[in-house]
């Protein structure tokens, strides 16, 4: 049997990505990283704890959780959501203080490579098929989860 059909390689998990988890996946030509613009797909980026806190606040109350994508490195987490969050001004600010992002359309999201090794992204939740959860949800429990600042 030849193993190197079945190989991990950049250009099998894309394929991946895209047939079963319907992530508009591709190659970045520069660099080689696997990547998908935010568009049909939108991301929220916040930092590893409070990411943490959100994943537990939504599975203790039984949400169905998507693919959660970790940058090793930077100690962040990205959710990857369907993208139905409003272009309201006013929620920028209260995400900022948080340190939480909302990926712009067109902004690249990296998604795990086997060519990148565990050292960079790796995932928290994989997808394993095309649901993603609101964004609306997410912010949501963002700002339940988010830890408040003492009275003064």
């Amino acid at each position: 049997m030849n193993t190197a059909a079945f190989a991990d390689t950049p250009t099998t998990r894309c394929a991946y990505y895209r047939r079963t988890c319907g992530l508009p996946a591709g190659i970045h030509p520069d660099i080689g990283r696997i990547v998908i613009k935010a568009g049909l797909v939108g991301g929220i980026t916040m930092p590893a704890a409070l990411g943490q806190r959100v994943r537990d606040d939504l599975l203790h109350r039984r949400f169905t959780l998507g693919p959660i994508i970790a940058h090793i490195r930077s100690h962040r987490w990205t959710y990857l959501v369907r993208p139905d969050l409003p272009n309201d001004i006013r929620l920028a600010p209260a995400l900022l203080h948080l340190n939480v992002s909302i990926v712009p359309y067109g902004g690249e999201i990296a998604l795990p490579s086997p060519a990148d090794g565990p050292a960079h992204r790796q995932w928290v939740i994989p997808p394993l098929d095309t649901f993603r959860p609101s964004g609306l949800t997410i912010i949501a429990a963002v700002q339940a989860s988010a830890p408040r600042e003492p009275l003064r």
